[in-house]
Protein backbone atom coordinates (compact mmCIF):
# COMPACT_ATOMS: atom_id res chain seq x y z
CA UNK A 1 0.00 0.00 0.00
CA UNK A 2 1.22 3.61 -0.98
CA UNK A 3 1.50 5.95 1.62
CA UNK A 4 -0.74 9.24 0.14
CA UNK A 5 -2.38 11.90 2.45
CA UNK A 6 -6.18 13.20 2.41
CA UNK A 7 -5.12 15.89 0.18
CA UNK A 8 -2.76 13.20 -1.67
CA UNK A 9 -6.57 11.42 -3.07
CA UNK A 10 -8.22 14.43 -3.58
CA UNK A 11 -5.08 15.42 -6.17
CA UNK A 12 -5.17 12.15 -7.50
CA UNK A 13 -8.91 12.51 -7.98
CA UNK A 14 -9.34 15.84 -9.07
CA UNK A 15 -6.67 15.58 -12.11
CA UNK A 16 -8.21 12.06 -12.93
CA UNK A 17 -11.71 13.90 -13.80
CA UNK A 18 -9.59 16.04 -16.07
CA UNK A 19 -5.82 16.60 -16.52
CA UNK A 20 -4.66 20.19 -15.14
CA UNK A 21 -2.13 22.22 -13.98
CA UNK A 22 -0.74 23.05 -10.19
CA UNK A 23 -1.98 26.58 -10.53
CA UNK A 24 -5.41 25.19 -11.94
CA UNK A 25 -5.70 22.84 -8.92
CA UNK A 26 -6.25 25.24 -6.28
CA UNK A 27 -9.63 26.22 -7.86
CA UNK A 28 -10.72 22.64 -8.35
CA UNK A 29 -9.68 21.12 -5.62
CA UNK A 30 -12.03 24.13 -3.32
CA UNK A 31 -15.03 22.39 -3.27
CA UNK A 32 -13.66 19.15 -1.79
CA UNK A 33 -10.22 19.65 -0.09
CA UNK A 34 -8.94 23.27 0.15
CA UNK A 35 -5.19 23.78 -0.01
CA UNK A 36 -2.86 26.30 -0.57
CA UNK A 37 -0.31 26.26 -3.36
CA UNK A 38 2.42 25.58 -0.68
CA UNK A 39 0.76 22.39 -0.36
CA UNK A 40 0.13 21.19 -3.55
CA UNK A 41 3.47 21.42 -5.60
CA UNK A 42 5.14 19.26 -3.11
CA UNK A 43 2.76 16.73 -2.79
CA UNK A 44 2.61 16.60 -6.89
CA UNK A 45 6.47 16.08 -7.70
CA UNK A 46 6.06 13.25 -4.43
CA UNK A 47 3.06 11.71 -6.32
CA UNK A 48 4.74 11.60 -9.56
CA UNK A 49 7.73 10.19 -7.96
CA UNK A 50 5.48 7.32 -6.95
CA UNK A 51 4.34 6.72 -10.01
CA UNK A 52 1.07 8.12 -10.08
CA UNK A 53 0.85 11.08 -12.00
CA UNK A 54 2.78 12.23 -14.99
CA UNK A 55 3.12 15.55 -16.40
CA UNK A 56 3.51 17.05 -20.40
CA UNK A 57 5.95 20.06 -20.35
CA UNK A 58 4.45 22.23 -22.49
CA UNK A 59 5.59 25.78 -23.60
CA UNK A 60 3.90 29.18 -24.32
CA UNK A 61 4.62 32.38 -26.32
CA UNK A 62 4.71 35.05 -23.80
CA UNK A 63 3.39 33.38 -21.05
CA UNK A 64 5.38 31.26 -18.61
CA UNK A 65 5.98 27.61 -19.40
CA UNK A 66 3.51 24.84 -17.67
CA UNK A 67 3.28 21.29 -16.29
CA UNK A 68 -0.01 19.64 -17.12
CA UNK A 69 -0.24 16.76 -14.97
CA UNK A 70 -2.20 13.65 -15.45
CA UNK A 71 -3.38 10.03 -13.93
CA UNK A 72 -1.42 6.78 -14.63
CA UNK A 73 -3.17 3.54 -14.25
CA UNK A 74 -1.42 3.07 -11.13
CA UNK A 75 -2.35 6.34 -9.87
CA UNK A 76 -6.46 5.17 -10.40
CA UNK A 77 -5.56 1.73 -8.81
CA UNK A 78 -4.38 3.76 -5.44
CA UNK A 79 -7.59 6.00 -6.04
CA UNK A 80 -10.28 3.12 -6.55
CA UNK A 81 -8.68 1.17 -3.28
CA UNK A 82 -8.79 3.83 -1.22
CA UNK A 83 -12.44 4.89 -2.42
CA UNK A 84 -14.01 1.76 -0.87
CA UNK A 85 -12.52 2.46 2.41
CA UNK A 86 -14.83 3.85 5.56
CA UNK A 87 -13.60 7.64 5.46
CA UNK A 88 -12.26 9.45 8.75
CA UNK A 89 -14.82 11.39 11.05
CA UNK A 90 -14.56 15.10 9.04
CA UNK A 91 -13.43 17.67 11.59
CA UNK A 92 -15.11 21.43 11.13
CA UNK A 93 -12.57 24.41 11.92
CA UNK A 94 -14.39 27.65 11.47
CA UNK A 95 -13.47 31.20 13.18
CA UNK A 96 -17.21 32.15 12.60
CA UNK A 97 -18.14 29.47 15.23
CA UNK A 98 -15.70 30.63 17.72
CA UNK A 99 -17.02 34.21 17.17
CA UNK A 100 -20.78 32.84 17.97
CA UNK A 101 -19.34 30.84 20.96
CA UNK A 102 -18.09 34.07 22.57
CA UNK A 103 -20.94 36.12 21.55
CA UNK A 104 -21.10 36.87 25.33
CA UNK A 105 -17.97 39.13 25.42
CA UNK A 106 -19.83 41.49 23.22
CA UNK A 107 -23.10 43.56 22.99
CA UNK A 108 -26.32 42.68 21.29
CA UNK A 109 -25.44 44.99 18.40
CA UNK A 110 -21.95 43.21 17.41
CA UNK A 111 -23.33 40.20 17.43
CA UNK A 112 -26.35 41.16 15.09
CA UNK A 113 -23.51 42.44 12.24
CA UNK A 114 -21.44 39.04 13.19
CA UNK A 115 -24.29 37.47 11.53
CA UNK A 116 -25.66 39.98 9.04
CA UNK A 117 -21.69 39.84 8.05
CA UNK A 118 -21.73 35.67 7.84
CA UNK A 119 -25.55 36.34 5.44
CA UNK A 120 -23.82 38.30 3.20
CA UNK A 121 -21.05 36.00 2.22
CA UNK A 122 -23.36 32.67 2.34
CA UNK A 123 -25.07 34.42 -0.11
CA UNK A 124 -22.24 35.28 -2.58
CA UNK A 125 -21.71 31.61 -2.29
CA UNK A 126 -25.26 31.03 -3.49
CA UNK A 127 -24.93 32.68 -6.89
CA UNK A 128 -21.90 31.56 -6.99
CA UNK A 129 -22.96 27.88 -6.43
CA UNK A 130 -26.24 28.16 -8.24
CA UNK A 131 -24.12 29.88 -11.29
CA UNK A 132 -21.39 26.40 -11.40
CA UNK A 133 -24.48 23.91 -10.84
CA UNK A 134 -26.68 25.55 -13.84
CA UNK A 135 -23.25 25.69 -16.51
CA UNK A 136 -22.84 21.95 -15.08
CA UNK A 137 -26.72 21.48 -16.45
CA UNK A 138 -26.09 22.75 -19.29
CA UNK A 139 -22.82 21.83 -20.64
CA UNK A 140 -21.59 18.35 -19.11
CA UNK A 141 -22.80 14.94 -19.21
CA UNK A 142 -24.68 14.00 -15.85
CA UNK A 143 -24.37 9.83 -16.27
CA UNK A 144 -24.00 8.33 -12.37
CA UNK A 145 -20.89 6.71 -13.88
CA UNK A 146 -19.45 10.11 -15.69
CA UNK A 147 -16.33 12.13 -13.99
CA UNK A 148 -18.41 14.84 -13.41
CA UNK A 149 -21.38 13.17 -11.87
CA UNK A 150 -19.43 13.97 -7.83
CA UNK A 151 -18.53 17.05 -8.63
CA UNK A 152 -22.06 18.20 -9.34
CA UNK A 153 -23.53 15.99 -6.15
CA UNK A 154 -20.91 18.07 -4.35
CA UNK A 155 -21.87 21.14 -5.31
CA UNK A 156 -25.63 20.12 -4.80
CA UNK A 157 -24.11 19.52 -1.33
CA UNK A 158 -22.77 22.95 -0.45
CA UNK A 159 -26.01 24.95 -1.85
CA UNK A 160 -28.10 22.97 0.45
CA UNK A 161 -26.04 23.72 3.50
CA UNK A 162 -25.28 26.87 2.41
CA UNK A 163 -29.06 27.60 2.28
CA UNK A 164 -29.78 25.72 5.97
CA UNK A 165 -27.30 27.97 7.47
CA UNK A 166 -28.61 30.99 6.15
CA UNK A 167 -31.86 29.81 7.90
CA UNK A 168 -29.89 29.21 11.36
CA UNK A 169 -28.75 33.21 10.60
CA UNK A 170 -32.16 34.26 10.44
CA UNK A 171 -33.40 32.16 13.34
CA UNK A 172 -30.04 33.42 15.10
CA UNK A 173 -30.82 37.22 14.24
CA UNK A 174 -34.86 36.51 15.39
CA UNK A 175 -33.35 35.34 19.00
CA UNK A 176 -30.92 38.66 19.18
CA UNK A 177 -33.78 40.98 18.26
CA UNK A 178 -36.69 39.44 20.37
CA UNK A 179 -34.29 39.32 23.22
CA UNK A 180 -36.24 35.96 24.35
CA UNK A 181 -35.31 32.36 23.68
CA UNK A 182 -38.87 30.44 23.24
CA UNK A 183 -37.67 27.02 24.15
CA UNK A 184 -40.01 24.44 21.36
CA UNK A 185 -42.38 22.54 23.10
CA UNK A 186 -40.49 18.94 22.43
CA UNK A 187 -37.40 20.18 23.91
CA UNK A 188 -39.29 20.82 26.92
CA UNK A 189 -41.08 17.65 26.99
CA UNK A 190 -38.20 15.61 26.38
CA UNK A 191 -36.37 17.85 29.55
CA UNK A 192 -39.45 16.89 32.06
CA UNK A 193 -39.42 13.30 31.32
CA UNK A 194 -35.42 13.56 32.01
CA UNK A 195 -36.31 14.99 35.30
CA UNK A 196 -38.41 12.51 35.85
CA UNK A 197 -35.63 10.40 36.87
CA UNK A 198 -34.01 13.08 39.42
CA UNK A 199 -30.15 13.10 39.58
CA UNK A 200 -29.54 9.71 37.96
CA UNK A 201 -27.82 9.07 34.66
CA UNK A 202 -30.22 10.55 32.62
CA UNK A 203 -30.12 13.68 35.11
CA UNK A 204 -26.56 14.21 34.46
CA UNK A 205 -27.05 13.85 30.53
CA UNK A 206 -30.00 16.86 30.87
CA UNK A 207 -27.31 18.60 32.97
CA UNK A 208 -24.78 18.28 29.94
CA UNK A 209 -26.89 19.19 27.23
CA UNK A 210 -27.76 22.04 29.31
CA UNK A 211 -24.81 23.29 30.13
Amino acid sequence: MIAINTLGYAILSVIGRKPCTGYELVNYLDPIWPAKHSQIYPLLTKLEDKGLLVHEFVEQMGRPNKKIFSITEKGKEALANWMVKTPSDPVNRDEFLIKVYSSWVADEEKSIKLIHDRMAKLEESVTRLSDKIKIIEETQELETNSKNFGRYLLFHRKFRLVQEEKAWCQWVLNLLKNKKINIPLLSMTFAGKLLQYGIGTEGRFLCFILG
